[in-house]
């Protein structure tokens, strides 16, 4: 069965006017199960993170400052984020969100997250609207617990995973693979296992032609045992941030196309949604809602 970490928490209340899209945590799940991919079933509400799993990742200090509201007016600013405890248990659950899903994945073969994708946080810091890292968290916790020994994070957000190339720049069991706008935030780069930087207004064709040609050999060269995907749908044409120019078809290929190289190498892969800020709400959940009608469609 695919497993959907999903909670109300997801759906956290920003001042009116914020640029975050919070609404398609909500809408997601609500359009699944209206069109029939899902039922209530798929869904599970994850619990909060547990303090040592986060601190196996992130710097204890940096914890213990963020969740006892100590971060200064700066660093407040690099998230993008007001602070509030909400946005901490938000946050928590995301992360232990990830983890079931890399549990779920191992047993099923996928597993999704609706929310996740916090690439941009780093041991020490949050930046880009990333308090934690997921992604981090959740593959710390696999290989801690010798239930995976090679992991490959496969990075397709527009914005490059330079949290994510940071945590685990010095760990050879995970490899990160971030491809993304190079003309975009960040403004300075971490270095990443394999980064590949795409020009400005790139459209379907060439995009993916450029995976394709990439993303086999990392999968033959590293061998992992199990993948994290982040499948933002920020590379659209419409997205207010993004500044690529694929469709909503080109990004359900580039899905499909990952999707089934995981299934097909029988790599457990758990799946976070990362970003998409699209101007019209429809397009984003419709990206998103894509990459769910895959996954049901290739394991199910």
């Amino acid at each position: 069965m695919l497993k959907i970490a999903w909670s109300e928490t997801f759906f956290h209340p920003l001042p009116e006017g914020h640029r975050f899209p919070m609404e398609k945590y909500q809408l997601i799940p609500e359009q699944l199960m209206y069109e029939g991919t899902v039922t209530q079933s798929h869904l599970f509400p994850p619990k909060e993170a547990e303090v040592e799993d986060i601190v196996e990742t992130h710097c204890p200090e940096y914890w213990r400052r963020l969740e006892n509201a100590e971060l200064t007016p700066k660093e407040i600013r690099k998230i993008g984020f007001p602070y509030s405890h909400a946005l901490i248990k938000r946050e928590k659950k995301i992360i232990q969100g990830s983890v079931d899903c890399a549990l779920y994945a191992l047993e099923f073969g996928v597993s999704m997250n609706v929310a996740g994708g916090t690439h941009h946080a780093y041991t020490n810091r949050g930046e880009g609207f990333c308090l934690l890292n997921d992604f981090g968290v959740a593959a710390s916790y696999l290989l801690s617990r010798n239930l995976a020994q090679k992991i490959m994070i496969v990075d397709l957000d527009v914005h490059q995973g330079n949290g994510t190339a940071e945590i685990f720049r010095d760990n050879p069991n995970v490899f990160t693979f971030s491809m993304h706008c190079g003309a975009n935030y960040p403004l300075v780069k971490e270095k990443s296992d394999m980064d590949i930087e795409l020009q400005l207004g790139i459209t379907d064709i060439p995009y993916l032609n450029i995976l394709k040609n990439t993303l086999p050999e990392i999968l033959d060269a590293f061998e992992p045992d199990f993948v994290f995907y982040l499948s933002g749908v920020d590379i659209l044409h419409t997205d207010k941030l993004g500044k690529l120019a694929c469709t909503i078809e080109g990004a359900k290929q580039r899905d499909r196309y990952v999707l089934e190289l995981c299934h097909k190498n029988k790599i457990p892969v758990a799946v976070a949604m990362g970003g998409g800020y699209s101007a019209h709400i429809k397009d984003i959940v419709e990206a998103h809602c894509n990459t769910f009608r895959l996954a049901q469609d290739i394991w199910f």
